[in-house]
């Protein structure tokens, strides 16, 4: 069956801000406290979404999440009216207001895990929001993600939406992150790679930095998927690797179709995870980047792997190769960037092209060009039945950056957080956003 693969990605919130609050993240921990830009941010992040679309790729946008999230803070027992709530946080719990107030819902490669209706036994398209039961500021995520996808794909007959996974540390889940499918093509019956950083008590697990992901977990959501257990793989990530920073796997590997591009140290047995994928796939490629070549502190501090790999369609209908996007950075680093050359110009590895984005807004905070999006492989049926107003356009770019515009300061430090006129400013700015994207009463506020 014909299909496409759509990008979704997250637009970054008006609170985008420097906490340093993801523990195991090299880039967040060392911007910390650094001013940042919100406004510069969104239209970095919409810049490449809007390349992309331009490019013949559908292409989506997420919106983002109420922030600082009121709801959290009382919870946490600081009440009144929302200034007061707020100047409590502020005073009492710094790091519990700098939760509430984070942007990470921008990263929507770890809003949820999605299988196509080709690899599923309904034939629907699954989704399973991730818990993100690693950090606070992420665990608040899941019920507003699941609402949000929800809207977007909400077509039953097409779609099947699964409550997130129970938030302990047993089921840690990060979603789209530690999650690949490879196949011939995407309308296929594809191959999907669960990597996980810990799964007992005996397993060897990072001595620096805490795993995220949980075997356990990926189990769950493949169960809850419908997936064939031999089109299924469950594979290691090796602790030395998060211990250097690798908190996800998209930080040390990448894979689009035929193709999977990894790190040397990014799997505990790399070679059963390539055996897997050629014993299922007839023309799969798997490309491994020595760490002699580009160490994982160049990884790290690169985020070659957190590239994107896409397929623009070609005017004559033909297959086509795969084309690289990646940031800034890597081109800034003189080994990686020969890696990519190298890749870009071997014969027998289909990537014909590398382009290059600033996104240095993100990439302070840890998040590289994947971390911005969700893949979601859609039937053309299933394409149209998604919620139409997300699809980004011409029409809808020029609106967003108007929007962008009117709503986002250009500078943002931690004191800011605690300013009645941010949380106004925010919830302004997603009440129109709502209405631009067709989206409803998405959040909790009340106006």
């Amino acid at each position: 069956m014909s299909a496409t693969e759509a990008n979704f990605d997250g637009l970054v919130g008006p609170t985008h801000n420097y906490a340093g609050l993801a523990f195991g993240n090299v880039a967040s921990k060392k911007n910390a406290e650094a001013p940042s830009n919100p406004r510069e941010a969104v239209l970095q992040g919409l810049a490449k979404a809007k390349a992309l679309a331009e490019l013949g790729l559908a292409q989506g946008v997420l919106p983002p999440h109420e922030r600082p999230h009121i709801p959290s803070l009382k919870r946490l027992g600081f009440d009144g009216r929302d200034a007061e709530v707020l100047r409590k946080a502020q005073h009492d719990a710094p790091a519990m207001l700098a939760a509430a107030a984070s942007a990470s819902s921008m990263w929507t490669a770890n809003a949820a895990t999605v299988s196509p209706s080709a690899d599923t036994r309904d034939g629907k398209l699954h989704f399973t929001p991730a818990n993100l039961a690693s950090n606070l500021h992420r665990a608040i995520e899941p019920e507003t993600t699941a609402r949000s996808l929800r809207r977007i794909f909400a077509d039953e007959k097409f779609f099947e939406h699964h409550a997130p996974l129970t938030a302990t540390p047993a089921l840690g889940d990060e979603g789209a992150a530690n999650h690949t499918r490879l196949c011939s093509d995407y309308g296929a019956h594809g191959l999907e790679l669960f990597v996980y950083g810990a799964a007992g008590d005996t397993d060897p697990k990072p001595e620096s930095f805490p795993a995220r992901q949980m075997r356990a977990a990926s189990e769950a959501v493949a169960r809850l998927h419908g997936l064939d257990p031999s089109y299924t793989h469950f594979a290691a990530q090796t602790p030395a690797a998060i211990d250097a920073g690798v908190f996800h796997n998209d930080v040390i590997s990448v894979g689009n179709r035929e193709l999977l591009l990894y790190h040397q140290r990014a799997f505990v047995d790399a070679a059963a995870v390539r055996d897997w994928a050629r014993g299922r796939l007839g023309d799969f490629h798997a490309v491994e980047i020595a760490e002699s070549e580009v160490s994982l502190e160049d990884t790290v501090g690169s985020y070659l792997f957190n590239s994107q790999l896409v397929c623009p369609p070609t005017t004559d209908g033909s297959r086509g190769g795969q084309l690289l996007i990646c940031s800034q950075e890597c081109r800034d680093n003189p080994r990686v960037w020969n890696t990519i050359k190298r890749l870009v110009e071997d014969p027998q590895i289909p990537i014909d092209a590398v382009r290059v984005f600033d996104l240095r807004q993100s990439m302070r905070n840890g998040g590289g060009p994947a971390c911005l999006r969700l893949r979601v492989v859609l039937t053309e049926a299933e394409r149209a039945a998604v919620n139409p107003k997300i699809w980004l356009d011409d029409a809808l770019y020029a609106r967003l950056v108007a929007w962008a515009g009117k709503h986002y300061r250009d500078r943002l430090v931690f004191a800011d957080l605690a300013d009645p006129q941010l949380l106004d400013e925010s919830r302004h700015a997603l009440d129109e956003l709502t209405q631009i994207l067709g989206l409803g009463s998405l959040y909790e506020f009340q106006r």
